[in-house]
């Protein structure tokens, strides 16, 4: 379960039973959506660095640069999200194109090209 409580400041903070999360609304911190694109992007390195494991090479020196497009509905509405990765000197096509296949099965893409489909409930407890 994720929980936070409202206060004045512009901080909102959510936690976990492990973890804690902060945004912010005055541009100190990111944002929640900005955090959501950042988990896109987190997600991207996740596979990069499974797949690369599953290949016995190492992960490092990939770069991903990710970026939201605004949908007709405006900024609120994610039409594209771009996702560019940039190898370094010493990986082959075939370890690439794995990579490549492993990011493009991201988690949380995937719960995002299934979102219509969720079920979202606010209720008063």
């Amino acid at each position: 379960m994720y929980n936070t409580i409202v206060d004045k400041t512009p901080l909102i903070k959510v936690s976990t039973g492990k973890h804690e999360a902060t945004y912010a609304l005055d541009g100190s911190l990111m944002n929640p959506l900005e955090a959501f694109y950042a988990t896109l992007a987190g997600c991207a390195a996740v596979f990069a660095k499974k797949s690369c494991k599953a290949l016995g090479i190492p992960a490092e020196g990939i770069e991903i640069a990710c970026k939201p497009f605004a949908g007709p509905g405006g900024p609120l509405t994610l039409a594209r999200f771009k996702t560019e990765v940039r190898f370094p000197a010493g990986f082959t096509p075939e370890q690439k194109d794995a990579v490549m296949k492993s990011i493009a099965e991201c988690a949380v893409k995937e719960v995002v090209k299934d979102g219509a489909s969720i079920d979202f409930q606010v209720s008063e407890v």
